[in-house]
Parts: structure tokens; sequence; C-alpha cells
């Protein structure tokens, strides 16, 4: 593969390249799901290719190929440069400039301790038989699903600066997912999150460390105890929010709009822009002192994690949010420039035939230091909310609506009743400047969201977000009831 890395950067210098770097990906993917005591679908794909980036004239150019032999990296390589050339015709048209960076010769493996696609097929689907079978223990519970999914991927980059960089790691996710039916109401509850479940970056040990099958009866359970369920009162509360649905609430109203591509205006197409702008580096507030926020792509077992981005920068922790004040977006090598920096390492591709863009990596609520029950215990009237149900923020990531599957009405310090469809509404910094208590590393988990879409045609990027409980004052809930 070296040779062709090689092949292709030599022959887009060759053709008028200022800039080159070739990608090479390797990616294997298997997914099992059950559903209703039935396998619902066992699927495996592969892909494999070489993408070529350049820069010719000022302009990007970018040309891929599903066949890696030196000859067509050659080929591919002069037709990044032509639509380099031709690109660089458009009128207004500002040449590129990259952020400085040291280029290195690297190899990184992520963690993984039993290989998922050595694992024999039976043996998955014994276990995922078993916790399915488990939900349906529940007379009250009338669907269900159980979902297994894995994907090893291997990169080869080099670039014209130096850089030549081997990667691989292995991810791994599962989830079980129980539905109750009453009065026209389609209940669930999910374990150990919903929508798929949770990735997290490591092999099998990783899905016998969730034990589904012990976990299946509980989830049943609480997914019948909503029948008889409160619905969630409309009003104005203090709000606990869980672990996994604050991270979808970082994800949402943090990481989106931290991308500096977004602000920029060079990316709009598939979840709009942002409310931010460059001067509020420094300036603005956005949440208040006990709000820290990171990304760090050296987070170890987190599928938003990695040795080096898919320019050559290497993995880093920087902040985005200190103590409130907004001190930073996720940036590429072109972007870094706009605000004075180089690249935080937050550009990847997904797979070898798409261009690689800002994506975020591991974006966290850092922890404070409440217990959970401690922070229950000094709430008033509120409402724990948890594990998503939908979500649902407008294109500048401003106005949010979050419904979860299961909350509890927090009376005088006590959690007192379980309420169903509980859902919440804010408006980004208004929102994060409500919070005013943060649950300590011992309640703190990283939640892989392997479907992160973003661009066109779009990509689908393997982000992860670590958070812990957090109360916010004043929220309205009961939206739309």
């Amino acid at each position: 593969m070296r040779g062709c890395i090689s092949a292709a950067l030599d022959a887009a210098t060759l053709a008028g390249a200022s800039y080159v770097d070739a990608r090479i990906v390797d990616t294997r993917s298997e997914s099992i799901s059950i559903a209703n005591g039935r396998i619902e679908g066992v699927e495996s794909s592969a892909s494999f290719g070489l993408g070529v980036r350049v820069i010719a004239n000022g302009s990007w150019g970018f040309a891929a190929s599903a066949t890696v032999t030196e000859a067509e990296a050659v080929h591919v390589a002069r037709q990044a440069v032509a639509i380099a050339k031709a690109s660089a015709l458009c009128p207004g048209s500002k040449p590129v400039t990259l952020a400085p960076l040291d280029p290195v010769e690297a190899q990184w493996a992520g963690l993984c301790e039993i290989d998922p696609f050595d694992v024999p097929l039976a043996d998955k689907l014994e276990l995922l038989s078993s916790a399915e079978e488990g939900l349906r223990s529940e007379p009250a519970v009338k669907l269900t699903k159980a979902d297994l999914g894995f994907q090893r991927t291997r990169k080869v980059f080099g670039s014209s600066e130096g850089a030549f960089i081997e990667q691989q790691h292995v991810e791994s996710g599962a989830g079980l997912t129980a539905w109750v039916i009453a009065d026209g109401e389609v209940l669930s509850r999910s374990y150990p999150n919903s929508h798929g479940g949770n990735w997290i970056q490591a092999g099998w040990e990783a899905i016998e460390r969730l034990d589904l099958t012990g976990n299946a009866p509980r989830v049943a359970a609480e997914a019948a105890a909503l029948l008889t369920a409160e619905p969630c009162p409309t009003g104005t509360y203090d709000i606990i929010i869980g672990s996994s649905q604050l991270a979808l609430q970082v994800h949402e109203s943090i990481g989106h709009p931290t991308e500096l591509d977004r602000v920029l205006g060079d990316e709009a197409a598939f979840a709009g822009t942002s409310f931010l702008g460059l001067g509020d580096i420094g300036a603005l507030r956005y949440g208040s002192s006990h709000v820290t926020v990171t990304a760090d792509a050296t987070v170890p077992g987190s599928i938003g994690s990695f040795g080096y981005d898919d320019e050559g920068v290497p993995a880093q922790r920087d902040h985005l949010i200190m103590n409130g004040l907004f001190t930073g977006f996720l940036t590429s090598r072109e972007s870094a420039p706009e605000i004075d920096r180089t690249s935080n390492g937050c550009m990847r591709a997904d797979g070898w035939n798409r261009i690689p863009l800002i994506r975020m990596t591991t974006v966290s609520l850092e922890p404070g230091d409440w217990e959970l029950d401690d922070l229950i215990a000094d709430t008033d009237r509120g409402i724990l909310f948890d594990t998503n149900s939908s979500w649902s923020i407008d294109d500048r990531r401003l106005n949010f609506q979050f419904a979860c599957e299961t909350g509890w009405l927090i009376e005088n310090g006590a959690l007192t009743k379980m309420l169903k469809n509980p859902n919440y509404t804010g408006i980004t910094p208004q929102f994060w400047n409500s919070c005013d208590a943060v649950c300590s590393d011992r309640h703190w988990q990283v939640w892989g969201i392997p479907n992160c879409g973003k661009g066109e045609p779009m990509q689908v990027a393997h982000v992860a977000h670590g958070a812990a409980p957090a109360r916010f004052r004043g929220v309205e809930v009961g939206v739309g009831r």
C-alpha cells in the first residue's frame, strides 16, 4: 500500500499539485438483529479503496477509486489535479491556505482484546437471542428488538509533506428495546441507550461487559411500568438530565454549532449552520461556570478517538468551553488560520471515496463534584429525564426540543412517580447558563454515536460524548400538551 500512496503523491506533484494527500481505507462491517423472537437480519459488508486530495492553483481537487494499484493511483491523482485546476477557474475563489503541520511517520491501534470478527456467528446469535427472550418474559411487552454491530477500519495515509501513518481500530455496539402499546400510545424502554444502544472502541469484550441478558428483564419491567405512568406535567421545572440524554444534548447544541466550517459558511448542506461567530471566542458566555466542554480524541475506548485525523494531525484534547466561556471551535488545517490557530485534529472522512470534513471527536461535558443521590435530594421540585426518544433543533442550533423514554418526578428531594413521554425545550445559551450542578466522574460515561450525518453527499461519522447527570434550573417541560 505504501507503493500506491507514493505513486499517487508523485503523480499529483508532477501534474502540478502544490499539496497532495492520499488515503487507503479498508473497512469491514457486520450487523445482526433479532426482533419479536425471529432473526431479522444478518448483514456483512466490506469496502476497500483509495482517495487522493490535492491543492492545485490554490483550489481543492479530489478523486477516488476502488481499484488499489499503483497504475490506478497515478490515474486517480492526475484526475484530482485536473479537478482542482478546473475549480480554480471559478471566479472569486479564495486560494487555500493550510495551517502548518510537522509530518510524522507513525502507527496507531485502538484497544481490542477479542476481535469480534473471530467470534462465531452462532455465539453472537445465541447471546442476542437470550437477551431478546428476556425482553419477551414480560407479558405487557408487545414488540422487542436486540441489535449487535461491529466495524473494523484500517487506514494508510501519506502526504507530499512527508507524512506516512498507519492506523486500525475496532468498534462494537449493542442495544435492546422493548415496546408496550396501550390507548393509542407506543412507549419504549431501551438499554444501554436508545437508537441502537451504545458503541465502544473495543472488541467482543465490550459486548460481554454490557450483560444484555442480565439487563433484559429490568428493561422489560420498566417498559411495562410506563403503561400506568402519569404523563409529563406542563410548566417550568428544575430538571436533572441523565448521562446518555445529556450526551445527545451536547452533540446537538454544542458539538455541531462549534464546527468551524459551519460558521465560515463552508458547510450547511445537511444540518444547517451555527449561531456562533468568530468574534464569540473569549467573549460569549455559552454556559454557567459549571459548564466546561472538551474535544478529546485521546479518550480510551471512545469511538471518537484515533491516533491522527485524515489530514495527519495528531489526536489531541482541546477546550471548547471553559467554565462557561466559549474558547474555541472544532477545526481543520484550512479553517484554523481563520481564527489564528493550528488545527485541533477534527478532519475525518466517511471512507475512501469521500473528502474529509470537520467532525466531532469525543466532545464532553466535564464532570463536576456532585453525587447523583445528593443532587436529587437537593432538588425540591423537578423532573429526572432519562434515555432519548426524539429530538429537534433548528438549523442554527439555537431552539431545541428533546423527548425521553422515561422521567421521574422529584418532590421535596425524592423520586416519587414515573412519568411517560417527558420532554423539555430551550434556547442553547440560556439553557446551558441555567446549569447549576454536574455530577462527579463516578457518574461520567462516554456514549458512542455511530450515525452522525453531515455533508452532501451525506457522510456518516462515528463520534462520542462524555457526560454525567446535571441539573438545569427553570426549564420548560411538557411542551405540546
